[in-house]
């Protein structure tokens, strides 16, 4: 039998906020912007997940993003420019049950890359 999203009134804010919660307790991550003002989780100074425009995006290798891509499950991520960032995905509400995993991945893809040098922290 299969559970009922539980969630799913849940506004994208709300949703995202419970997604990233997990990561509250860690160190290494900090709480903040992504791009502009859109909300984010930040690892390690560099940005893994953030909310734009009512979707989830993430930082993910390009394999990755293509992979997600290609099964209609993301979209490569546009900062407003009018070209995609490909290591970026983009992934809407209607797939809100995957953000979990998603997050999770991007904090240890991004989490293995290390600390910026000469970033700004936040």
């Amino acid at each position: 039998m299969v559970e009922p999203d539980t969630d799913a009134d849940m506004d994208p804010l709300s949703r995202f906020q419970a997604v990233v919660e997990r990561y509250a307790a860690d160190p290494r991550v900090t709480i903040g912007t992504g791009f502009g003002s859109s909300p984010g989780r930040r690892v390690d100074g560099r940005i893994f997940a953030m909310l734009v425009r009512g979707e989830l995006v993430v930082k993910l290798p390009r394999q990755r993003v293509d992979d997600l891509v290609a099964s209609g499950s993301a979209r490569w991520f546009d900062a407003g420019k009018g070209r995609p960032m490909r290591e970026w995905a983009s992934v809407a509400t209607t797939a809100a049950p995957a953000w979990p995993e998603l997050v999770a991945e991007a904090y240890e893809f991004v989490g293995s890359i290390g600390r910026p040098s000469g970033g700004r922290q936040r």
